[in-house]
């Protein structure tokens, strides 16, 4: 039997007591290793983060603990060529891809790092200036941060398993709250290997980082009143989790992230083949092809002016034709697989359902795979739909409501010089995580953005002069926010230190100008 992975729980690594669920090759099939979860204590896990790994934590203040992330940091970075391994067996991803997540995770806690080296040697955080509460400055009241007192649960999705638990793990370790990580069981493998490697090398106190592979029965059970939960997956689960006890009625904090059909939009202003229709093209081929479009940020809906449907429908049909498709270890390869077969069925049934209102005008069956058995290896080839014209895209309503989380996107046109009918046709998604808007016009660029933004988590704007700049539409850098409202999920991580307020608690002190004076 393969190797069966351990938990890391109460400052120690525990074997679950069952003979646990198999984590495969996707492109290969082979069984590669076991997790289980089964048996654990978990009142006892909960409990010793709390107490031991939390204390802790709060007695280093900021700088200390950023010290810690940078130590973190560079144990990763030394171990990176294992994690790539990991990652192309089980998620079945090429090495670009493996690079938006292995990387991605280890940039997102080196700049925590560096933000938390800026707090100083405090153990809490001034919210906003003194307001006198009395005509005299004598009595004033000042709003301060202190790191709660609790543990924060991440429970992550399959796509990420590295950069989903660095971008949750390093704002609330510098924040001074131990952690509590629960991949998703499908690639657990890269998550577990990266905390092992974190833990072995001494870096945080005991209890500061835990990891459960397996199930995740019984884990929202353990919640008290100041813990958090952060969830990243399907909007179903999602209402799961909001719907439990320890939610409605303890007052857990949560943060969700969920499910998101994001834009691209291509301004009315642009031609045939202007420098912001060409970085259209080649922006919305990529986010179709990196990580085999499973990606909550990758574009999903293309708005272009109907005049120029068929241009864009053209172009990104010869661009999507070079991407190779199959096994990940050869060279000539530039997509992978999707995680698993059941992941590969969802997105044909996705399609299936989506082709019912649109035409197809990329076909991915088209691609043969590259060394790869197409009976066994869960390989899709980009596809490209289409609802043909702007009466189509008003009609249409499964491509606004659907995500399917592979490498699938509609092209949507809208009426001509008729940019408010792209935006209304926008926010049928009724709440994303990103927008990117392409234009040369800088003022129009701007108005569009803003008009954007009261639906969308961050608005993403490519125009030529920063063609060779922009850090891509799909890729979420830790300065800015990521989150969305409505069915993304309402829910905000990153955007620098913003992140660290989810694990702070707000209070405001009234007390003499004097008092005040000495917190420092």
């Amino acid at each position: 039997m393969t190797e069966l992975l351990s938990n890391h729980i109460g400052g120690q690594w525990q074997a679950g007591q069952g003979a646990g669920t198999a984590l495969h090759d996707p492109v290969l099939g082979t069984e590669l290793v076991r997790v289980d979860a089964t048996g654990l204590d978990l009142p006892a896990a909960f409990a010793f983060a709390r107490q031991q790994g939390g204390s802790a934590l709060r007695a280093l203040t900021y700088r200390q603990r950023a010290a810690l992330l940078s130590a973190a940091a560079k144990v990763l970075q030394a171990n990176r060529d294992a994690y790539y391994d990991i990652s192309t067996a089980n998620s079945g991803t090429v090495k670009n891809d493996t690079a938006v997540d292995v990387d991605g995770g280890i940039y997102t806690l080196g700049t925590y790092a560096k933000m938390g080296e800026g707090l100083g040697d405090v153990h809490f955080l001034h919210d906003g200036e003194p307001a006198r509460l009395a005509k005299d400055i004598l009595f004033q009241s000042q709003h301060v941060l202190t790191p709660t007192r609790g543990v924060a649960l991440f429970i992550n999705a399959f796509n990420f398993p590295s950069w989903g638990l660095w971008e949750k793990a390093a704002p609330a370790l510098l924040s001074g709250v131990p952690v509590i990580v629960k991949p998703a069981t499908t690639t657990a493998w890269l998550t577990q290997r990266m905390v092992k490697d974190v833990v072995d090398a001494g870096i945080f106190p005991a209890g500061s980082i835990s990891v459960i592979c397996g199930s995740s029965a019984g884990l929202m059970d353990q919640l008290e009143p100041f813990d958090v939960v952060s969830f990243t997956g399907s909007a179903e689960t999602a209402a799961i989790i909001r719907s439990h006890p320890s939610v409605t009625r303890k007052s857990v904090r949560v943060n969700i992230e969920a499910d998101s059909v994001n834009s691209a939009l291509l301004l009315p202003s642009e031609a045939k083949g202007s420098e912001a229709f060409d970085l259209l093209i080649k922006e919305v081929a990529r986010e179709m092809t990196v990580k085999s479009g499973q990606k909550c940020t990758a574009i999903r809906r293309v708005f272009v002016p109907e005049s120029l449907y068929d241009p864009v429908a053209q172009g990104l049909s010869a661009r999507l034709t070079k991407t190779t498709v199959g096994n990940p270890r050869h060279e000539s390869v530039r997509m992978g697989a999707v995680v698993n077969r059941a992941q590969f069925n969802a997105v044909r049934e996705g399609l299936a359902y989506l082709k019912s209102q649109a035409n197809v005008l990329h076909d991915g069956d088209m691609h043969a795979l590259v060394d790869a058995d197409a009976a066994l290896a869960c390989c899709l080839g980009p596809t490209l739909l289409g609802t043909g014209d702007a009466v189509g895209s008003d009609a249409a309503d499964r491509v606004h409501d659907t995500e399917v989380f592979g490498p699938v996107a509609t092209l949507v046109p809208y009426r001509d010089n008729d940019l408010e009918h792209a935006l209304r046709l926008i926010r049928r998604g009724q709440g994303s995580l990103v927008a990117s808007v392409f234009g040369s016009d800088h003022a129009a660029l701007a108005k569009a953005a803003l008009q954007l933004t009261d639906s969308h988590g961050r608005v993403h704007v490519i125009s030529p002069d920063v063609a060779a700049l922009h850090t891509g539409h799909g890729n979420v850098m830790p300065q800015s926010l990521h989150g969305g409202p409505g069915r993304a999920g309402g829910g905000e991580e990153l955007g620098g230190l913003r992140a660290l307020q989810f694990y702070h608690r707000r209070a405001a002190i009234q007390a003499s100008t004097a008092v005040l004076t000495q917190f420092k």
